[in-house]
C-alpha cells in the first residue's frame, strides 16, 4: 500500500500538484475559537451557549437528534414506550454503555439525575422546565427507567437534560457551589474534559469507551479570544481550525482565503432586545432596578415600533439574517410564527411618538421623555453596531440611551438580577420549541434567593401560561403547532422583548487541516452550536497520525485531480484506520 501511494504521489508531483503536508507523529487536535465566556461546567447550572456546547460533548442525553435529519434517535436509551394514556413512559438503557471511568451506565443514573432535579431547586436552574410535570422517576432495574407525569407531556423524547453519573454526583453536597472541575471529569459523551483555564482554554480528549466509537480526532481544544476579530485572524494564521458566530464582514473577508472553507447556514438562534417589564420573583416580589415606565405595555410597544428591523438586517447583519418576529426561527418551519399584515408592528416613529404621548410620557423642554440604559456584550460586533442604530432610532422618539457594553458574565448577572432597562440577548432554539417557550413562563422566574429556573425576559402572563400548559399536553401535532403560534403572538403583543433577527450561522474552518465536518442537518446545516455533538465527533483530519497508517485523509487533498483509483485507495486507507467505529 505504501509503495503504491508513494508512486501515486510521484505522479501527482509531475502534474504540478502540491504534496500533502508531512505526517506528524502526535495527536490530531482540533482547535476551536470561542469568544463567549463559560458560565459553568456544572450541567445543572450552565445556560451560556458555550457552556452547553461543551456539556453536550461530555454528557449524553436520554435520547438524541440524528445528524442527517434531526429525527429522534438513540441516546443513552435505545427504546421507549408510552402507556395508552401517555402518563407513563418506559425507557430502556441497554447494557454495554460505560462512563469514561469504565463504570457501566444504567437506568439508575437516569433516575438519579431527574430525581435530583425534582428534589433540588438549584438543580432545576438550567433545565427545570422539562421535569416540572414529572410525578415520579423510578429505575425498576439497571436497564429500565419508568417516568410518570402529572399530565401527558409531548416532550418526553426531547428532554435536553445531560445525564450525570450517580456514583460521582451522589457525593456532591452543594450543587450551587460544585464547579464540576475534578479532572478528568467523568462523562458519557464522545469527549472527556481534562483541563480548563478560565479565560484561556478548555481541553478535552477523545473518550475511547464511547459507545458510538471513538472520535476521529484525539483532542479537542477550545481557545478563548476577546473578540471575533482576533479569532478570525487566528484562523487565517492557522492557530485555530474552526470559528463560528462571525460578523458578516469577517465572513466576507474569508471568501478567497486560501486553505479556508466557509459554511453559511440558516441558524437556530435569534437575537433579541430585552425590555424589562418589571422584574419579579416567582412569588411576585419586585427585584432589580428597571425603569418603571417599561411596565406599561404601551411604552414597550412604542419602543418596538421605533426600531427599524429591516435596517438592522441590511446594515448591521449585511443581509446574513432574517427579520425577527416570533420566538422560533424559520429554520424550524412549522413552528415559526410571523404576524399577519394587520398584526405586524411596522416601523413608524410618528406613531410611536403619538403612543408615548397618549401613555402619559410627553417630551420635556429638552425634547426627551425619559432615559434608558442599554446593556450589551463588549467585543460582540452586533451589539456594538446595533447599539448605534438604536441610539438614533429611540432618540427620535425622545428616549436617550446610555449604552453599556460589558463582559458576558456581567451581562448575565445584570439580566438575571433584573438590573437592566434594555439589553441585548439571544437564545439557540431546540428542535422541539418547548424549552424556549418555557423560558417565558411565570414559574421560570427565580426565587427571592436567586434560586430556581432560568427566565429570559421576566415575562409572566396568565394567558401565555395557559397556552404553554395546553401545548405541553397536546399530542396532535397540528393542534400543538397552532397553540405554539398563539403563544408567540401573545409574546409579540406584550413585548417583554423584541426579536430583532434570526442570525445566519457564519462559520469557517481550515480546509488544509480538516477534510470535512458533520453538519446538522446534512443539507445546509451547521457545524457548531448543533442540537448534538456531531460536528466535533465527525471531524475528519486531512492527515491522520496513527501507528497503523499515516496516510489517512491524503485522498482529500487530491480528490477530483488525480485518478479515481487514487481516491479509492485513500478511502480504503481511511476505512482501515477507523475499522470498528460506530457511526
Amino acid at each position: 500500500m505504501r509503495v503504491k501511494l508513494c508512486a501515486l504521489l510521484a505522479i501527482a508531483a509531475t502534474l504540478g500538484l502540491a504534496t500533502p503536508p508531512a505526517t506528524a507523529e502526535g495527536p490530531d487536535i482540533l482547535k476551536v475559537a470561542i469568544v463567549q465566556q463559560i458560565d459553568s461546567l456544572n450541567p445543572f447550572l450552565a445556560v451560556f451557549q458555550s457552556s452547553t456546547e461543551i456539556g453536550r460533548l461530555m454528557y449524553d442525553y436520554l435520547t438524541a437528534y440524528a445528524a442527517d435529519d434531526q429525527r429522534v434517535t438513540e441516546g443513552l436509551a435505545n427504546r421507549w414506550e408510552p402507556s395508552a394514556d401517555k402518563l407513563t413512559w418506559t425507557f430502556t438503557v441497554p447494557k454495554g454503555k460505560a462512563w469514561s471511568d469504565g463504570e457501566p451506565i444504567t437506568a439508575q443514573d437516569v433516575a438519579f439525575t431527574y430525581n435530583l432535579m425534582l428534589t433540588n431547586e438549584v438543580a432545576r436552574t438550567a433545565n427545570g422546565s422539562f421535569v416540572t410535570n414529572f410525578s415520579s422517576i423510578t429505575a425498576t432495574d439497571d436497564q429500565t427507567v419508568v417516568i410518570k407525569t402529572k399530565a401527558p407531556q409531548v416532550t418526553m423524547l426531547a428532554l435536553d437534560i445531560p445525564i450525570v453519573p450517580k456514583h460521582v454526583w451522589e457525593k456532591v453536597g452543594n450543587i450551587k457551589d460544585y464547579a464540576n472541575d475534578q479532572m478528568p471529569v467523568v462523562g458519557s459523551g464522545p469527549f472527556v474534559l481534562t483541563e480548563h483555564v478560565p479565560g484561556q482554554f478548555i481541553k478535552l480528549r477523545a473518550n475511547h469507551t464511547y459507545w458510538r466509537g471513538a472520535a476521529k480526532i484525539d483532542e479537542l481544544h477550545f481557545v478563548y479570544f476577546q473578540n471575533s476579530d482576533a479569532a478570525v485572524q487566528a484562523l487565517g494564521k492557522g492557530e485555530v481550525h474552526l470559528v463560528n458566530r462571525m460578523a458578516p464582514a469577517q465572513f466576507d473577508s474569508l471568501r478567497d482565503k486560501a486553505d479556508v472553507a466557509r459554511n453559511k447556514a440558516q441558524g437556530r438562534r435569534f437575537t433579541e432586545l430585552l425590555i424589562n417589564p418589571g422584574a419579579q420573583t416567582n412569588a411576585g416580589e419586585p427585584i432589580g432596578d428597571g425603569n418603571p415606565a417599561l411596565k406599561d405595555v404601551r411604552v414597550r410597544r412604542a419602543i418596538a415600533q421605533a426600531i427599524d428591523l429591516d435596517a438592522l438586517v441590511q446594515r448591521v447583519s449585511l443581509g446574513y439574517a432574517e427579520k425577527g418576529s416570533g420566538l422560533v426561527p424559520p429554520v424550524f418551519g412549522k413552528w415559526h410564527w410571523q404576524p399577519s399584515p394587520s398584526e405586524e408592528r411596522k416601523f413608524d416613529p410618528a406613531a410611536a411618538n403619538a403612543a408615548l404621548d397618549a401613555a402619559g410620557f410627553p417630551r420635556k423642554a429638552d425634547g426627551t421623555r425619559f432615559p434608558l440604559r442599554l446593556t450589551g456584550r463588549a467585543g460582540r460586533a452586533y451589539d456594538e453596531q446595533a447599539s448605534e442604530y438604536l441610539k438614533r432610532q429611540l432618540g427620535d422618539i425622545g428616549i436617550p440611551l446610555d449604552v453599556r457594553l460589558v463582559s458576558d458574565n456581567q451581562l448575565n448577572e445584570a439580566t438575571t438580577a433584573g438590573a437592566y432597562d434594555l439589553a441585548f440577548s439571544g437564545w439557540a432554539t431546540n428542535i422541539d420549541p418547548d424549552f424556549v417557550l418555557g423560558l417565558h413562563t411565570c414559574a421560570q422566574r427565580p426565587g427571592a434567593d436567586g434560586k430556581g429556573g432560568t427566565t429570559d425576559s421576566y415575562f409572566c402572563d396568565k394567558t401565555y401560561d395557559e397556552l404553554y400548559a395546553r401545548q405541553l399536553s397536546e399530542f396532535d401535532e397540528g393542534k400543538r403547532v397552532e397553540i405554539v403560534k398563539q403563544m408567540q403572538a401573545r409574546f409579540y403583543d406584550q413585548v417583554p422583548s423584541v426579536v430583532l433577527a434570526y442570525d445566519n450561522a457564519l462559520e469557517a474552518y481550515r480546509s488544509d487541516r480538516f477534510a470535512r465536518f458533520t453538519t446538522q442537518p446534512a443539507q445546509g446545516g451547521v457545524i457548531m452550536a448543533q442540537n448534538g455533538m456531531w460536528g466535533y465527533y465527525g471531524a475528519e483530519p486531512v492527515v491522520r497520525a496513527t501507528s497503523a497508517t499515516s496516510w489517512v485523509g491524503w485522498g482529500v487533498l487530491f480528490a477530483g485531480v488525480v485518478s479515481v483509483a487514487v481516491v479509492a485507495m485513500a478511502r480504503a486507507a481511511r476505512r482501515q484506520a477507523t475499522a470498528g467505529e460506530r457511526e
